[in-house]
């Protein structure tokens, strides 16, 4: 098992990688939040697809060999949204994990799908790689 020191936590937490190859589609139709994202996900040892909208997520998921996790924003133009989008992915590929993020909505967990986290914007990239590795383990 490796260990990659995840931004945000002291210089004693270090978090072991559960698995080290992981897929995380990214979806976010805000370029530069989505470049943040993918620039800390990438530095955490993370294989990353990129995605603008809920229908380009979809594709991406049609042509890709493995994803291990969605991450989604809520709001974005065009259908699905995130929300409609991860109950399809948790209906059609019950084997991803699911973290849904936020900077205008906040969401129980009676909107999303079960097993599936919320995170509020602004988030700390640390709080979100322990998401992924505990999804993951």
């Amino acid at each position: 098992m490796s260990f990659h020191k995840a931004e945000g936590l002291s210089q004693k937490d270090y978090v072991p990688m559960h698995c080290a190859n992981a897929v995380v589609l990214v979806v976010e139709d805000e370029i530069l939040i989505r470049m943040d994202v993918v620039d800390q996900l990438t530095a955490l040892g993370y294989i990353i697809i990129e995605a603008s909208s809920g229908r380009e997520a979809l594709e991406a998921l049609t042509n890709a060999d493995a994803v291990h996790i969605l991450f989604t924003d809520i709001d974005m133009p065009g259908d699905p949204d995130g929300v409609m989008l991860a109950h399809e992915v948790s209906q059609t590929r019950p084997e991803i994990g699911i973290i849904v993020t936020s900077g205008k909505t906040a969401l129980g967990e009676d909107r999303l799908p079960v097993g599936s986290r919320f995170f509020p914007k602004p988030y700390v990239p640390a709080t979100i790689h322990v998401a992924i590795q505990e999804i993951l383990g």
